[in-house]
Order: structure tokens, then C-alpha cells, then sequence
């Protein structure tokens, strides 16, 4: 059974559970997955990844994380998180990925806008930004689909393996009056 948060058409976001971790340990190991996270050439041991779940549960106030489950088969496809909450000056970071197997169906993509919906509505922030590689053109249409738009880039600031020295982007989305209507969900 899962404590689902939050309900779209594709995917749902839901409470990581330590299966999850296992799952998503698996992925920040793989080539393709990391090439476009931070640290991409780091490593991950599973015992790391269990310390992380452990901190997340104490760092609730600065860091919501979810799993990304698929409606249809109840698969766990990713992990989306709110980061670096800051209550203050009411923003945060946003940073997702999902497995490369479920790739290009739009799992992100819906994922992005549940988060933001969460992001607005219950945590009521004004403002969530992300960081994106330039050459990350599935995650800038990602972005690009959900409202976000480009607040500035950091030239030849990451090192991805195989592409060299790249643009960090960085965009930002904020809520406005359309996205009010937008998040505004109607339950039976």
C-alpha cells in the first residue's frame, strides 16, 4: 500500500518507501541516468542512499521528496523532489528524474506539474526554480511544457562526460493567477 499525495492521468506522487531507495539506487548508478545529475561522475553505495532516506525523514522542513508512481501498474518510474525549501523568502529548488526505462512517456513531464501544484497550492510558495544542462533537451522540454521559463545560464560550468564543459541553465517558475486555475484540482 502507498500514501499517495497527489493524483494525475499518468502518475501519481507518493511517500518514497525503502523499496523505492533500492530501486532509484540502482538508477543514480547508471551512465545514462547520472550524466545529466549533479556529480556525474560519482558513485553510489547502497548504504549511502539508505543514510539519505534516513535524513530525508528528519529533514522534512527543507526537503520533500516523492516517488513517482505510474497509475496504470503501480510502478515506481522516478523520484521528484521540492529542495532547499526556504519558508522565508518562499522558494525552492526543484530536481527529478525518472528511470530510463520510462523514458519518453511523459511520466516527467506530469510529475513536474504535481509537484508544482504541491509547491503552490499546499506549501504555498512563490517561486520554484531547477538547474538543467544545456545539452539535457528532454528535461528543458520538461520544464518548458510546465510554464518554466529561462531566468540565466552559468557558461562552461558543468563537466559532462562525453559532451565536455556545458551551460547550466537555470529557469524559474512562479505561480500567477492561470497557474491558480490550473493547480486548482477538482476532487469527486
Amino acid at each position: 500500500m502507498r500514501a499517495i499525495i497527489l493524483r494525475g492521468k499518468k502518475v501519481s506522487l507518493s511517500i518514497p518507501t525503502v523499496e523505492d531507495v533500492k530501486r532509484a539506487w540502482i538508477w543514480w548508478n547508471d551512465r545514462r541516468v547520472r550524466k545529466h545529475l549533479t556529480s556525474p561522475g560519482e558513485i553510489f553505495f547502497y548504504e549511502e542512499e539508505m543514510a539519505w532516506y534516513d535524513t530525508l525523514k528528519k529533514e522534512k522542513e527543507k526537503e520533500k521528496v516523492f516517488s513517482i508512481i505510474e497509475n496504470s501498474s503501480k510502478s515506481f518510474v522516478g523520484l521528484i523532489g521540492l529542495h532547499k525549501i526556504d519558508r522565508y523568502n518562499e522558494h525552492a529548488e526543484l530536481g527529478y528524474f525518472v528511470g530510463p526505462e520510462y523514458w519518453g512517456h511523459g511520466f516527467a513531464t506530469e510529475a513536474v506539474g504535481l509537484a508544482l501544484e504541491y509547491a503552490f497550492i499546499w506549501l504555498k510558495l512563490g517561486k520554484i526554480y531547477a538547474h538543467v544542462f544545456e545539452t539535457n533537451l528532454p528535461s528543458i522540454r520538461v520544464l518548458e511544457k510546465n510554464g518554466f521559463q529561462l531566468a540565466g545560464r552559468l557558461r562552461r560550468h558543468q563537466y559532462v562526460p562525453g559532451e565536455g564543459f556545458v551551460d547550466v541553465l537555470i529557469y524559474e517558475r512562479f505561480p500567477g493567477e492561470q497557474t491558480r486555475q490550473n493547480y486548482v484540482r477538482r476532487y469527486p
